[in-house]
């Protein structure tokens, strides 16, 4: 006749005490980040959701006037403002371009740098340069360079023949917009190319190496060695400069303030014109809550489908 045997319970006398050690060391670790976790949290947490709940008001901030509750009447609104949803269009459309070109130039540039070149410190040096310009330094700078009366791009297209007339790049309906992308481009790529250069750094030689004895030619070791080791690089650069591409304020308002005719007048601008030059502090509230809900969005989907590719 078999016997069965009741399951041991030996184990359970040490697993009690080891959670509550665990649980111990948890509130101690929390202790120890609490006074540095707590400005934080009032320097973050507390504006945000301050300008969530003014997005739900109809607060005139500086004009003297009683604010009022007024529910999701601010989006409504937005949802029927022609003026903001061309800027979001225009935001989207800038994003986009910017980040596309700003990786694959910075790519480029990152697999150039990252060979054996000659005076690589100083090609690597001058690569920052544009990242460590303050934004409105670069943005004086190249409307200098697009004038169409003392700017060296005009002059130098006219005197290659290359164009007739004199071009305000920054001035015209057609060429505002591609002016800026370029602008944002310049301005951005470093980051990227250094991001990327740092992940090629990463990438074990031997696996090189060892492709090149088999005959591997450059084209297959980038598909099938670099790429594939490169792409968390990839997908963190590109979705943290989308959103930075998209958020951008500060080049934009000093190259164009948004002109001519609203061509480059992207969310942020729009917003800041709603509250500073309009007093409408609750729409321009209600602008950014719709953004960080969207951006939110978009970077959720983003990092669902990067996580089921790199899954599969």
């Amino acid at each position: 006749m078999t016997t069965v045997e009741a399951p041991s319970t030996a184990a359970q006398p040490t697993t009690a005490p080891r959670r509550r050690r665990r649980g111990r060391g948890d509130r101690d670790a929390w202790l120890l980040v609490l006074p540095a976790l707590l400005p934080v949290l009032a320097l973050s947490v507390v504006p945000l959701a301050r300008g969530v709940y003014l997005g739900f008001t109809d607060s005139r901030a500086g004009l003297g006037i009683p604010t009022h509750f007024v529910g999701f009447d601010n989006f409504t609104r937005l949802l029927h403002n022609s003026l903001f949803l061309e800027s979001f269009r225009i935001g989207l459309v800038w994003a986009v371009s910017v980040t596309v070109i700003q990786f694959v130039l910075g790519l480029g540039l990152a697999l150039l740098l990252n060979e054996d070149l000659h005076l690589r410190w100083l090609a690597r040096t001058l690569a920052l340069v544009p990242w460590a310009m303050p934004p409105v330094i670069v943005a004086i700078m190249w409307r200098l360079l697009l004038s169409p009366t003392v700017g060296p791009i005009d002059e130098t297209l006219n005197k290659l023949k290359l164009s007739q007339t004199h071009i305000n790049w920054l001035g015209d309906f057609n060429t505002a917009l591609p002016a800026v992308i370029v602008v944002g481009v310049w301005v951005g790529m470093p980051q990227t190319t250094i991001t990327l250069l740092a992940g090629l750094q990463g990438i074990p030689a031997e696996l090189h190496e060892a492709a090149m004895v088999d005959g591997a030619t450059t084209w297959h070791r980038f598909v099938h060695i670099t790429l594939p080791h490169l792409r968390p690089v990839i997908f963190a650069i590109t979705s943290l400069d989308f959103i930075w591409n998209f958020n951008s304020f500060g080049l934009v308002y000093v190259l164009t303030a948004g002109g001519p005719g609203g061509k480059t007048m992207l969310p942020m601008l729009f917003a800041y014109n709603e509250a500073f030059r309009y007093g409408q502090f609750g729409r321009a509230a209600a602008m950014g809550d719709v953004m960080v809900v969207l951006v939110v969005l978009f970077l959720g989907l983003y990092l669902r489908a990067g996580l089921r590719r790199d899954a599969t």
